[in-house]
């Protein structure tokens, strides 16, 4: 918007430009996010941690929590369609799923489980 003063008068005029219509950029729709559940067997009162590609391998992001009824830890999070590789971190000892046959040999010399969302 401009203010436009004329010389013969003190009055201020608005002069507004009608603006061009631009066409507006549809944004790409993001994948839906699903769902996905890790699950280890391990002794009631450990410390069991899910880490993954997911959150950056961090030891401490995602707590397990334990289902006595069936003895296991467990872990839900929501990822987009991908593939993802991870490990438990049970009382600070890095373990692959051991029920999970996907993996990856990684950096360290061990190897990551990985999982396939779809």
């Amino acid at each position: 918007m401009k203010i436009k003063t004329t010389k013969k008068s003190a009055e201020k005029t608005v002069v507004t430009k009608k603006a061009a219509a631009k066409p507006v950029a549809k944004k790409a729709a993001k994948p839906a996010k699903k769902a996905a559940t890790f699950t280890v067997h391990a002794e009631k009162g450990k410390s069991v941690y899910l880490a993954g590609s997911f959150n950056e391998w961090s030891t401490t992001a995602k707590k397990m929590a334990y289902k006595a009824k069936s003895g296991i830890y467990s872990a839900t999070v929501q990822l987009a369609p991908g593939e993802y590789q991870y490990k438990f971190v049970i009382d600070g000892t890095w373990c692959a799923d051991p029920e999970n046959e996907n993996s990856v040999k990684n950096d360290q010399g061990t190897f990551n489980s990985v999982v396939v969302v779809k």
